[in-house]
Order: structure tokens, then C-alpha cells, then sequence
């Protein structure tokens, strides 16, 4: 299997991927994000270590049962040969109705088949009043034209 675009990355390649990213986990399927990943893919997300895409699939799992509504946006950082950094952030609520905004930073290395290998990724977040959320979209895929994280200054 096969995941383009594949490394060694350009910018424009390192942008699309970023973007092909960001569009799958607003699409919130855990089964269909995993194979994003290659079988043996290590993470560490926050304080928490995963080995392998089924534990990357109910990591997801119990991420988008907590986190409702969520909407993200990534924004390339860098890139080179088969990296890719990132930052991102994304908003969401709790089942108490509570508005959440999280800030992050990601690491990426690449297979040569274009599946992600390791992801490294350190967040922040803190509860936002609803009237302060700025990802308003409908849920999915964040439009073309919706602003990115440079424009909000995140």
C-alpha cells in the first residue's frame, strides 16, 4: 500500500500532505485514519505511548468519543527528506457542553511508501466560552476558503 505523497518531500508535496492529514482526522473515522499509518507506526501523544495502528485506532476511538464537534486545522512548520513538523490546533467540547481549544506541535518521519512512521506531539488546551471559537465549519473537511492558523495569529 501506497500513501502519496511520498518522500523525499517539496514544499509543495510536504503542504499536501499536511493537508491530506488534517482532512482525514476531521473526517473522525478512527479505522480509516489508522492506515495513515504504517503497521508497526510508534506515537507519543502527550504522556501517552502507542505502538502499532490498532492501538493508534482506539487511541482515535476514545479521542472522538470525548471530543465532540471537534474541528482542527494544521499548518506546515518545516520539512525534509521524510519529515514533516507541524503545528496545529483544534477546538472541541466535552459532553457537559464545554468549549475546548488545543494548541500543538507535531513530528512526523515517513516510509519510503508514504505512511507515517512515528508521530511525536505535545498539546495544550484550555476551555473557550462558545462565543470565542473560531472553527465553525461544518463538520468534515474545513473549506478551502475557511482562514488557516496564521490568520487567527494560533
Amino acid at each position: 500500500m501506497s500513501r502519496p505523497p511520498l518522500p523525499p518531500f517539496t514544499e509543495a508535496s510536504a503542504i499536501e500532505k499536511v493537508r491530506l492529514a488534517e482532512d482525514g482526522w476531521n473526517g473522525r473515522d478512527p479505522a480509516k485514519v489508522a492506515l495513515a499509518y504504517t503497521p508497526d507506526t510508534r506515537w507519543r501523544n502527550r504522556a501517552e505511548f502507542l505502538a502499532g495502528r490498532q492501538e493508534v485506532e482506539a487511541f482515535l476511538t476514545r479521542k472522538w468519543n470525548r471530543e465532540l464537534d471537534y474541528r482542527l486545522i494544521k499548518e506546515i512548520w518545516a520539512f525534509a527528506g521524510n519529515r514533516i513538523a507541524v503545528r496545529y490546533a483544534y477546538e472541541y467540547h466535552d459532553d457537559s457542553g464545554q468549549w475546548f481549544r488545543a494548541y500543538g506541535n507535531e513530528n512526523w518521519e515517513f516510509a519510503e511508501d508514504g505512511l507515517m512512521r512515528t508521530r511525536h506531539s505535545s498539546i495544550n488546551e484550555h476551555p473557550i466560552r462558545e462565543e470565542d471559537r473560531r472553527f465553525r465549519w461544518p463538520l468534515g473537511r474545513r473549506p478551502d476558503d475557511h482562514p488557516g492558523l496564521s490568520h487567527f495569529g494560533f
